[in-house]
């Protein structure tokens, strides 16, 4: 997955990137959309715990991520999770926020690893399997915290699902979604690169890992705020 730098200096040039990049997000989320939308239809009977179905949108999400960086992946999990939440989920906001939440905790590590390791395969396989731990890891928390709130499951028994159903889901959905970006990334961005949607490469720049980095701050502190609410018997 090496790629060459590219300097794209004059303001012509920027402007052309960037319209080339809303173009390309656009179709990515448009995808990101359809793969939802098929891996749902098709995976519907394979349930964990009666209710979690295994989503393959991430896979592009992730391709979006190591194109353009986590900034660019969480906006492309946000309007993919929004686009579903008003036509596709039964779930409402809450599974809105649990959608993105998930996608982001996989695919922006990922994402911010590859750009550090200068868009090489190791640089991949090491940012999807930091994305696996964070993934698994991010969500056994915030299943424990939100999944009563809107399965209106006991918590006592959401905390009885965390190792036989919540884990194993996670991790599943993650590993999969990883081995899918690994072989589909080349050739997605290779069409994308012959119909001039993406540029020849996106290095990371500090302004995408201050972004990371306050993206991540605010997830924990997000996560810190509702464990207190639940241990204090707010929620």
């Amino acid at each position: 997955m090496s790629e060459p730098s590219v300097n794209v200096s004059s303001p012509r040039s920027r402007s052309a990137l960037d319209t080339r990049t809303v173009t390309c997000l656009g179709m990515l989320c448009a995808v990101a959309y359809v793969v939802m939308y098929i891996s749902k239809t098709l995976l519907a009977p394979i349930r964990f715990g009666g209710f979690l179905t295994l989503d393959m949108k991430d896979t592009i999400i992730a391709i979006s991520g190591f194109l353009f960086g986590p900034i660019h992946a969480f906006a492309v999990s946000v309007v993919t999770s929004l686009i579903e939440m008003v036509t596709h989920s039964e779930t409402g906001p809450v599974g809105l926020l649990m959608n993105v939440l998930s996608s982001c905790a996989f695919v922006c590590p990922a994402a911010w690893l590859y750009q550090k390791r200068r868009h090489s395969l190791s640089g991949a396989v090491q940012g999807l399997a930091l994305g696996v731990v964070s993934q698994v890891l991010v969500m056994l928390l915030w299943n424990y915290l939100v999944t009563p709130l809107y399965q209106h499951i006991p918590r006592d028994v959401v905390a009885g699902m965390l190792l036989p159903v919540f884990l194993p889901f996670n991790l599943i959905k993650s590993v999969l979604n990883s081995a899918f970006t690994l072989v589909l990334y080349k050739p997605v961005v290779t069409a994308l690169r012959k119909a001039n949607l993406a540029p020849e490469s996106r290095s990371g720049d500090a302004a995408s890992t201050r972004g990371g980095v306050i993206l991540l701050c605010a997830v924990v502190a997000a996560s810190a705020i509702l464990l207190s609410l639940v241990l204090t018997d707010v929620i």
